[in-house]
């Protein structure tokens, strides 16, 4: 709008002075309206330039606002990112099967003698014809002696027992021993479980597998007077590396035996039942929830966004400027027009 009247006065240099005349000729009829014109239009003038500035301001501090919240944001993701990458979150898997790979029971027995070892099927174990004395021998057996993998010097007799495989017909292998005397108060039998009993077979080196076994399975105990009935289920846990190891987690019964021989017996009789928990393995694993390339658009994202506010910012103070330049030049055209 000054532009326009600047124009329009440069256009019109005749009513110029034709007004310049009259103010010489009548000052007390001119003055009034030139003072009211100078208060009048260049207030609104002055009032919209003032509103523009303000809200250019505004303008500025929410793109400044915008600015800031992406730098934080930049700032957390790549924190998150590093807190990720060093404290990976486990995986917990199942895999459902029909069949386990047939693990190995590795019993311990010192004085004690196996004397039947069966498998059955559907949980079903028939009555004792004749306990103590020695029966069938159904399972698959292999005797082996090694040295002690911890001490190196005491040599160690093992009965390493084919566990059971089919986990969907219920098969459980049922095992019982005799100790016919013993010095100590209490009376038990140590035993351990690894994977596979087919590795153990195919070994060529059966009493460096065994040593290996014990020195990465925990071991377990049994007692005798009882039957304990043992429920298997397998862990498998994959390593940072790549490695899988496996490991068994048990859940133990005990029920007592009531010995109905006749004569009193100073002997001692184990009973030991294992069968698998569910036809679930479980397999366990570190996973790392970072994704590189999430993080990579995210940062992309934000970046993109500050540039912008940047580039929004940057005009809008060059607007600032300008606005401001050409407010007092025309503030100047129009005093000068008054002088």
């Amino acid at each position: 709008q000054l532009s326009e009247d600047v124009e329009r006065v440069s256009e019109n240099p005749t009513d110029e002075r034709e007004g310049e005349m009259d103010v010489h000729e009548d000052a007390s009829s001119v003055i009034l309206p030139d003072s009211e014109l100078g208060t009048t239009a260049p207030s609104l003038r002055f009032s919209k330039t003032c509103l523009k500035n303000v809200f250019s301001v505004i303008l500025l501090f929410i793109y400044l606002l915008l600015m800031a919240v992406a730098v934080f944001l930049v700032y957390q993701t790549i924190s998150d990112f590093r807190e990720k990458l060093k404290h990976p979150v486990m995986s917990v898997s199942y895999k459902e099967v029909s069949l386990y790979d047939a693990p190995g029971i590795a019993f311990y027995p010192g004085k004690a003698r196996l004397l039947s070892c069966k498998h059955h099927y559907y949980d079903h174990i028939p009555p004792l014809i004749n306990p103590g004395q020695p029966g069938d021998i159904e399972c698959i057996t292999q005797r082996i002696n090694y040295t002690d993998p911890f001490t190196n010097q005491t040599m160690k007799y093992a009965l390493v027992v084919q566990g059971p495989r089919d986990v969907k017909k219920k098969e459980l292998v049922f095992l019982q021993f005799h100790l016919n005397g013993t010095d100590q108060d209490f009376s038990a039998i140590d035993y351990l479980l690894f994977s596979s009993f087919q590795e153990f077979i195919n070994s060529p080196e059966k009493a460096e597998f065994m040593k290996d076994c014990e020195s990465s399975y925990s071991s377990w105990k049994f007692s005798g007077g009882f039957r304990t009935w043992i429920k298997m289920s397998l862990v498998k846990t994959k390593e940072e590396d790549g490695r899988e190891t496996v490991e068994f987690k048990q859940e133990t019964s005990v029920v007592n035996y009531i010995d109905q021989r006749t004569k009193p017996r100073s002997d001692q009789l184990f009973f030991v039942v294992f069968e698998w928990k569910d036809p679930f393995i479980q397999t366990v694993q570190d996973i790392i929830t970072a994704n590189p390339w999430n993080t990579i658009a995210l940062l992309c994202g934000i970046f993109l966004a500050l540039f912008k506010a940047t580039d929004f910012a940057k005009l809008s103070v060059k607007w600032m400027i300008k606005i401001r330049k050409r407010h007092l030049k025309r503030s100047r055209q129009v005093m000068n027009h008054i002088n």
